[in-house]
């Protein structure tokens, strides 16, 4: 049964405000239209696209809750984090970010990516990467999205460590890997 557009863009706004990561391709799917459909409906409606909603909910969310750095100094998008635990955040490579000749990714901004996530992950006002193992395990091009995951895996109080693995991911396949160590001002159970 084909609904009426008032009822699709009614329940399109609702989807999207208790969702605002759904992709316009996941919303044609839910309603049986044409993706085309979804982006005018959302035009009419004033809902922006999947990427600012992104940003727009990493910034209302994460804004006081990251302490080590400004949130738009995260290279990438934060879309989740747990301070001290864990965190993800997404990249889309754009042209600007590869090299002209063969279309790929310069490391340096996987590796920001990466290295940013383990600095916010971090629940103190100053992290520092003191040393990193990285390995860049396939070629990412423009288009890509890369979502980066980061956890802590281990704390050393006396000597104000924290580890942090880190892998990057391209539709599933792992692209980038890390593992961080990072130092803090402050232990544990010393005041903040």
């Amino acid at each position: 049964m084909r609904r009426t557009k008032k009822e699709r863009q009614r329940l399109l706004s609702e989807t999207i405000a208790d969702n605002p990561f759904v992709t316009d391709e996941q919303l044609a799917t839910q309603f049986q239209v044409s993706v085309q459909t979804i982006r005018l409906d959302r035009m009419e409606l004033a809902i922006p696209e999947l990427r600012e909603r992104i940003k727009d909910v990493a910034s209302k969310t994460y804004e006081n809750e990251v302490k080590s750095l400004p949130i738009d100094e995260v290279i990438g998008e934060i879309i989740d984090i747990e301070l001290d635990n864990r965190a993800l955040s997404i990249f889309d490579v754009k042209e600007e970010h590869v090299f002209q000749r063969n279309g790929i990714a310069r490391g340096h901004h996987l590796f920001a990516q990466a290295n940013s996530l383990a600095v916010a992950v971090i629940d103190d006002e100053l992290a520092l990467t003191v040393h990193s193992n990285i390995t860049f395990v396939k070629p990412v091009r423009a288009g890509d999205r890369v979502i980066t995951k980061a956890n802590v895996i281990g704390r050393d109080e006396k000597s104000h460590r924290t580890k942090v693995e880190l892998t990057s991911t391209v539709s599933g396949e792992t692209v980038f890997v890390g593992e961080f160590d990072m130092y803090r001002t402050k232990g544990k159970g010393e005041q903040q």
